[in-house]
């Protein structure tokens, strides 16, 4: 396994990742414009459940499927290659079909009883049906990043969020008028619509793909062992997705009602959440496509270089991993903390933004490290280990919401994060090191970005300061940002964090 390869798989992903998010942000400033904090809190409530669908039809097997594809594909066996994915996709379509009628049925109950909100009943009632195309196309995404082809799953992606974006403007000026249950109902079926387009167009490329690829060809594995190879890997994936899930829909339920006891109104309570989770979150995670990439990519790759026993250059490609993701978080967090106001102001045209993201700036290095190291556990098949560390994020969480967010509001919930996301952090790493020769440079890695992030910081607020005169406060903010990451990357070079042999692997690995 090489890093380059690694590298190569990325920046296909990360391009559809940048694309996507830019899209998904017209999408959601438009949205957050139009019905206000409150409308996207609704939107919010009903991703959770989105989530925890997938968590169980689809999250364990396509990652089974990238991972088991990998390895067979290193071994040539191109049949068992087919046979996996539809023994998987057969799965993960039942289910799916299973939960889509759960939640068709019960939207009453689950929107009144369990999401303290009847205006949900309605779109639950729509994401529901788009169950079964998102189960099937993530299982074809799977088979396509473990065999290396990373231009499916990311155009894949920037096709979904085009779709979902056509829909949400064209039924806006019909719905939105309508009311908050109406505006969030065009945004699911917005989502409804990019599912459905996204598994055709995944499918499509599977069905040339595969015959020019010898999937046709005969399985040497039969098909109890092929399943059982499944279901061993797939049931730790999806309990610990599941889990995950359902702790993240009880911490999102939980919020708007303890907001209620700090003291807030039902429409401050779920405006409040909205800023938080569907607008300050967002924003947070949108320069972590790169990471993002990286993560999807090293399961595939640490699987396969495990199947031939290559180990050799492991740790050279996880711990350049590891670099890339703290000189992003530490730059993020920088960024964040200097201009959370500014950024708030421009993106959402929100003052309560900023508050957030200043506070937030703070978890971006360790959020970030979450990304990475998640893709490399699995990829050494540490499933388990994620399941606890879940747990413990989870159990941390739901303590400060319980406990603080009565007592001290939205900011309980914020440090409550930071402390959940630094504690799983270091217990992830301290276990890799354990199971590779991961080697974390503090000096490089750690203490320089600090020091160039604070720097560049400095500098563009003392520029961003004398630029108040005659220049609109917009064009102000993202100037700066501009030269906040300009002077970064320049200060992380001069200082030898990040090496011209670095840049010339990445520049040469840019498909053509």
């Amino acid at each position: 396994m090489k890093s380059q390869s690694i590298i190569k798989g990325a920046l296909i992903l990360t391009t559809a990742n940048i694309i996507t998010r830019v899209l998904g942000f017209v999408y959601r400033v438009y949205m957050s414009n139009v019905i206000g904090a409150e409308g996207m809190g609704l939107y919010q409530l009903i991703v959770p459940i989105y989530m925890l669908v997938w968590s169980i039809s689809s999250s364990g097997f396509t990652t089974t499927i990238s991972k088991l594809t990998a390895q067979e594909n290193a071994k040539k066996e191109y049949g068992n290659i087919g046979r996996i994915l539809k023994q998987s996709m057969a799965a993960s379509f039942l289910i799916s079909i299973f939960l889509a009628v759960i939640v068709y049925i019960f939207s009453n109950y689950i929107a009144v009883s369990i999401l303290k909100d009847s205006r949900a009943e309605i779109p639950l009632k729509v994401i529901s049906l788009c169950f079964p195309f998102m189960a099937a196309g993530s299982c074809i995404r799977g088979c396509f990043l473990g065999m290396r082809q990373s231009n499916v799953p990311a155009a894949s992606q920037v096709i979904e969020q085009l779709a979902r974006m056509s829909v949400i403007f064209l039924l806006a000026k019909n719905f939105i008028p309508r009311g908050i249950e109406a505006a969030a109902t065009a945004a699911i079926l917005g989502t409804c619509a990019g599912e459905i387009i996204s598994f055709l167009y995944v499918l499509f490329s599977y069905r040339l793909f595969k015959t020019k690829n010898r999937l046709n060809k005969k399985p040497v594995i039969s098909p109890i062992k092929s399943l059982i190879m499944i279901m061993t890997m797939a049931l730790p994936l999806t309990a610990n997705r599941v889990t995950g899930s359902l702790l993240s829909t009880v911490e999102n339920i939980m919020i708007p009602e303890k907001l209620k006891a700090y003291g807030m109104t039902s429409v401050e309570a779920i405006s409040s959440y909205g800023q938080l989770t569907g607008m300050a979150m967002p924003l947070l995670m949108f320069p972590s496509s790169l990471l993002t990439a990286i993560s999807v990519s090293l399961v595939p790759a640490v699987s396969e270089a495990i199947a031939k026993r290559n180990t050799s250059s492991i740790s050279e490609t996880l711990t350049k991993s590891m670099l890339f993701t703290l000189i992003t978080g530490i730059g993020t967090a920088g960024l964040f903390v200097t201009f959370s106001d500014e950024i708030g102001l421009m993106i959402y045209n929100e003052a309560e933004i900023g508050p957030l993201l200043f506070q937030m700036g703070f978890i971006c290095p360790f959020l970030y490290c979450q990304v990475t190291l998640s893709g490399i556990l699995n990829g050494l098949g540490e499933q388990m280990f994620i399941f606890r560390n879940s747990l413990i994020s989870s159990a941390i969480n739901i303590f400060f919401i319980f406990f603080l967010i009565p007592v001290y509001g939205i900011y309980a919930f914020t440090v409550g994060m930071f402390v959940s996301m630094m504690t799983v952090s270091l217990l992830a790493i301290s276990k890799i090191i354990t199971k590779t020769e991961l080697m974390i440079d503090i000096v490089n890695s750690v203490i320089k970005p600090i020091i160039c992030i604070s720097a560049s910081c400095l500098t563009a607020r003392l520029i961003y300061n004398h630029l108040s005169v005659g220049i609109p406060n917009k064009i102000q903010t993202i100037l700066s940002v501009i030269l906040t990451g300009v002077f970064y990357c320049i200060l992380l070079i001069e200082t030898g964090c990040i090496t011209k042999k670095d840049i010339n692997m990445i520049i040469k690995r840019i498909p053509k």
